[in-house]
Order: C-alpha cells, then sequence, then structure tokens
C-alpha cells in the first residue's frame, strides 16, 4: 500500500529550479532511500513533503490525501515528521525539554508519558542525560535527540535528512541500527543520506537524484550492484 506518493513535482527557488518533475512513492513498511550528490535536490523534496516548501507544479500524496497545500503543523498531526539536517535542537533547553517539543501537537498527557518512555527505552544515553543542556550533547547524541524529538509525535512516516552527517563511524553504525529497529517496529522511513552505501544497505527501494531529477530507481540491492551507482556513489 502507497503511503507517500509524490507526483510530478517541481520546485523553484525564484529563477532556480531545484527539482524537476520528480514522481516517486513510498509503500507503507518500507525504507526508502534517496542518494545524490550536494545540490541535487533532496532536501528541497523533504523540505516540500513536511510543507515547508511550496512546489511549484505536482501533487503530494499522504495516506491519500493531498498534502501539498497544506500547512506544516497540520501535516506532523496527520502523522509525518521530519529529523531536519543538521539535527537543530534547542540549545538552552534540556535533553527532556527537547522531547517534549516533539509531542506539543499531542494533549493527551499519558500517551506523551508512554511515548517518553518509548524514546529512553530507544535511545538510554537521553534518559542517562535528561537533565542536561540539549547543546552540551555530543553530535551522535543530538542525532538520537531529534530522532527522538520526531518520534515523541508517533509518526507513521519518518523523514530523515543526512542522519550520519559529521558523526563518528562508531555512532554512524548506531544511527543505522536505530533506523532499522525503528522500521521493524511499524514506522515507515524516507531517508536522505551522503553514505549511499549504508542508505542502501537499509533500503528496501531506493532513488538515485541528480541535478533535480530521478535518473534511476531500483531495490536497495540493485542500486548497490549497478556499476553506474558504484562509481558515482560508493567509489567503485
Amino acid at each position: 500500500m502507497s503511503m507517500l506518493k509524490v507526483d510530478h513535482l517541481s520546485v523553484h527557488y525564484g529563477v532556480i529550479q531545484a527539482v524537476k518533475d520528480v514522481s516517486f512513492e513510498v509503500n507503507e513498511g518500507e525504507v526508502v532511500s534517496l542518494i545524490g550528490a550536494n545540490g541535487a535536490g533532496k532536501t528541497s523534496i523533504l523540505r516540500t513533503i513536511s510543507g515547508l516548501v511550496r512546489p511549484s507544479a505536482g501533487a503530494i500524496s499522504f495516506l491519500g490525501n493531498e498534502i501539498q497545500k497544506v500547512p506544516a503543523q497540520k501535516i506532523v498531526a496527520s502523522g509525518l515528521s521530519q529529523v531536519p539536517e543538521g539535527r537543530h535542537v534547542f540549545s538552552g533547553l534540556s535533553v527532556i525539554e527537547n522531547l517534549e517539543m516533539g509531542a506539543f501537537l499531542k494533549k493527551d498527557r499519558e500517551e506523551n508519558q508512554a511515548n517518553l518512555k518509548k524514546v529512553f527505552d530507544r535511545f538510554p544515553r537521553l534518559e542517562e542525560r535528561k537533565n542536561q543542556d540539549a547543546a552540551t550533547l555530543s553530535g551522535g547524541e543530538q542525532q538520537m535527540l531529534a530522532m527522538g524529538r520526531a518520534l515523541m509525535s508517533t509518526p507513521k512516516l519518518l523523514l530523515l535528512d543526512e542522519p550520519s552527517m559529521g558523526l563518528a563511524p562508531i555512532f554512524i553504525q548506531e544511527i543505522f541500527d536505530i533506523i532499522q529497529d525503528i522500521q521493524k517496529q511499524g514506522t515507515t522511513v524516507l531517508l536522505i543520506e551522503q553514505n549511499a552505501n549504508m542508505a542502501l544497505s537499509i533500503s528496501n527501494r531506493g532513488y538515485v537524484l541528480e541535478t533535480g531529477s530521478i535518473v534511476l530507481s531500483g531495490t536497495g540491492h540493485e542500486l548497490l550492484t549497478s556499476d553506474e551507482v558504484r562509481k558515482a556513489y560508493l567509489g567503485g
């Protein structure tokens, strides 16, 4: 079943076209990756899906409803959350206060407490540092916090923008293990990632973007073993 469908999407910033007639879909229960070089249009696609950018053409359907004109907060409330590139934790607020920000649209106190427990079970480091200023966490811990904050809204679809950026190798492996666990627990994932090898290795399917257009698609395994992808993105 298709959870997210992007149909002939185009995005402009003034006269510059960042996304050119892109179409793809994400089925329920999948991890789907968008890979490509910097400037390929990956983040623009995620920001448009999230309602932070308005498309110049095309349609976006989530759970059967078009959302390309829906305000971002209503998109979150419908079950779609994004972890932005660069984490963007709230400095000056504690870890637990950052997590509570992720549940600001949910008024059920018991549900929020249950979600907080789930986040701490998944990210025990965050519970250990729950009263610590979020800005003082390591890069890997901040990424966990950003992911935990998004999960506080109990999303059906989680958008991840470059989750491994700037992290030490030990944290990168941990983050990708967590992404697989999130999928196994029932959350669908759309992943943007410069580390194409890691992304495709955990993906059901993937799409390759070049200068705003999709040029290749296939299963994660097919793209991992594609000569074209290996030469361009995997150092083969």
